[in-house]
């Protein structure tokens, strides 16, 4: 483990007692031959990741060496759990069904999307591999370990548009497949339920509840802002509600012509890991990763967080190339698994771009700050979710407020605060 404690996550510390070689072993005898003779002989456990990567669990990286049929083996594996400690965090995940949501994704929904392209020639891999997967007695998930396939995180710096073209390639498959499956098979995502606005614990989390109050705030006290005030006044009563029913649309008013699929949910940076040529760098694949808020409803709400959080400032700028190259991989590829049914135009998705704006507003003016504030000031993911002081500071960050100066006339000249006031 690096000697600067400071770089992980303080509860990915010290690994819960039960991270113990039985469970290792069980984990071993569930990806390997059942008549296989396993003998675990050591495992190491570390943080599995970063400060900052990630929030609605605790990760460990587990280097298991181990004799299999008496050949020596070594496996490196990241356990996913939730933490031990009590507290806010562990109360949130508790009464939550994150981890029933990913272990369908990892388990059933992902591994047929799989199945479904390479029945079609498509070899593309979506996620890494579940090795074992429990809801009791404990909730885990344990993946096979990206990094030791040569796959890393971006950090420290923005996403290329090779990288980005990358992770929209293999998003549109996913929409795609699921899009055909969705029409096809109304019911089969029906255990797939999640998104922020649905989880019983987002009401109890400031930073997304409060956003729209301190945007509201931060507009009053910024004289070249105040036109917009109005506006976002307007907003504020019923902005939750809007957002709820943009992700609860598929199955309580979908609409004619309408795009759904299974979203990610959580599509940005840190939720991709890219495998890269050892000498010349350059990209051979992205993986996909983090299904905890997955659910199924308008395409386009994918889209729309991943402008702001996966695209930098300058690539923002380039998202209608970026969104057109997402349509063509994404119809191709309906036609490429047998879609007979009439093809979603690229129209049909601006549409419900638009009809989406109230989520577009809601990232812009709750998870947007947060992201100016990180780099500012660096990771303090924790912070923005425990400090009111920080939450509103950070709507004051010069990068932030010198983007709402370019963005809000942009989305006032679109047409997005009509019939407002």
């Amino acid at each position: 483990m690096s000697e600067n404690l400071n770089e992980f996550n303080s509860d990915e510390l010290q690994a819960p007692e039960w991270l113990n070689d039985d469970f290792f072993l069980k984990v071993l005898t569930n990806c390997e031959n059942k008549t296989s003779k396993i003998i675990l002989n050591n495992a190491k456990i570390s943080p599995a990741s970063m400060k900052g990567d990630h929030y609605a669990s605790v990760m460990f990286r587990a280097l298991l060496d181990y004799d299999l049929d008496g050949v020596a083996q070594t496996k490196s594996v990241i356990v996913k759990t939730i933490p031990e400690t009590e507290g806010h965090k562990k109360e949130m995940l508790d009464k939550s069904n994150i981890f029933e949501t990913e272990i369908n994704m990892y388990n059933e929904a992902l591994p047929r999307f799989e199945q479904i392209l390479r029945d079609c020639g498509d070899n593309t891999v979506l996620k890494p591999s579940c090795l074992y997967s429990a809801l009791e007695p404990k909730q885990v998930i344990v993946l096979e370990d990206l990094v030791a396939s040569g796959y890393e995180v971006v950090r420290d710096r923005v996403l290329s548009e090779e990288e980005v073209k990358a992770t929209y390639a293999k998003l549109a498959k996913w929409h795609a497949v699921s899009y055909k499956i969705g029409l096809e098979e109304p019911h089969y995502f029906d255990k797939i339920k999640g998104g922020i606005f649905t989880l019983s614990f987002s009401m109890d989390m400031p930073f997304l509840t409060d956003g729209i109050k301190y945007f509201v705030d931060m507009l009053k006290a910024t004289p070249s802002l105040q036109e917009y005030l109005p506006y976002f006044e307007a907003i504020k009563p019923n902005l939750w509600e809007k957002c709820r029913a943009s992700f609860a649309e598929y199955r309580e008013a979908p609409q004619e012509n309408g795009c759904y699929v299974l979203c990610h949910g959580d599509f940005h940076t840190k939720n991709a890991m890219f495998k890269y040529q050892n000498v010349s760098r350059e990209l051979e694949d992205v993986m996909l990763l983090d299904f905890q808020v997955s659910y199924f409803g308008p395409l386009a709400n994918d889209l729309i967080y991943s402008l702001y959080l996966l695209l930098d400032e300058n690539l923002r700028l380039e998202f209608n190339t970026m969104l057109y190259y997402y349509y063509t991989v994404f119809k191709s590829t309906l036609i490429k698994i047998g879609f007979t049914g009439s093809l979603p135009t690229l129209e049909q998705i601006r549409q419900q771009y638009y009809r989406q704006r109230y989520f577009e507003l809601f990232i812009v003016v709750t998870f947007l700050p947060i992201r100016f504030a990180f780099t500012d000031q660096g990771d303090r993911c924790e912070n923005a979710l425990t400090s009111d002081d920080f939450r509103r500071n950070m709507y004051y960050t010069k990068g932030y407020l010198k983007y709402l100066e370019e963005i809000l006339p942009r989305y006032l000249h679109l047409g997005y605060f009509e019939d407002l006031v």
